[in-house]
């Protein structure tokens, strides 16, 4: 190997070892050895060298002022009926996302029990925003655009996820800041009850950290 890996081919490596081509490279590769300058300078070595006259090579490369065929035709990818057939086309969906699709309209349930409808396909947006909520869809129909740093919601003990319950008189707008307060433990609970959250809270955080502490050990 050492002696006739530099000058040889591979294959002709290989008929003389009683191997395989790619037993003789993998054992070359292994060894550190590597093709010699003048072997890589040769007709032998598969390269294309520059300059040369070889009429195999100079036949088929590009000339120097030569204009491509696919100039001016952008995109185009084969020109024949069989292959335009088969392309895709702009808008065109298949696989996962042609199974999953769901038309502009669609009302779904989302993982918060929020009743939403699809309002656009605009591929630009985030998957997650081409659905808005029914509730912002009615109260904005009724008073325009939500004011910045507020939110519609039902009123307390009135949600639905029937779209036809989802009703102006259901609604409320309300900044941020107060839907935050009415979310608190300290507001939705009594106070004994929200002081066992947070020490259940506590707690919790007491056992990954022991948890976390023995795996790291």
């Amino acid at each position: 190997m050492r002696r006739f890996y530099p000058d040889l081919t591979g294959a002709d490596l290989a008929e003389i070892l009683k191997r395989t081509t790619s037993s003789v490279f993998q054992r070359a590769k292994t060894l550190g050895l590597s093709k010699s300058a003048e072997f890589l300078a040769s007709e032998r070595s598969g390269r294309v060298q520059r300059g040369r006259d070889d009429p195999r090579m100079t036949a088929t490369q590009f000339k120097k002022g030569q204009t491509s065929w696919t100039k001016g035709l952008r995109g185009v990818v084969g020109v024949q009926d069989g292959c335009r057939a088969t392309q895709f086309k702009k808008g065109q969906m298949a696989g996962a996302a042609q199974h999953n699709y769901k038309p502009i309209g669609t009302l779904r349930i989302n993982a918060e029990g929020v009743l939403e409808r699809k309002v656009t396909d605009d591929p630009n947006i985030y998957p997650a925003r081409r659905w808005v909520s029914v509730a912002r869809l009615v109260w904005e129909a009724a008073n325009g655009p939500i004011p910045a740093g507020h939110l519609v919601r039902f009123k307390p003990g009135m949600a639905t996820t029937d779209p036809d319950l989802v009703t102006l008189d259901r609604l409320e707008c309300i900044t941020r800041v107060e839907n935050m307060r009415r979310n608190s433990v300290h507001t939705i609970y009594p106070p004994e009850v929200a002081h066992l959250v947070q020490l259940r809270g506590a707690l919790n955080r007491q056992i990954n950290k022991r948890a976390k502490a023995l795996e790291e050990a």
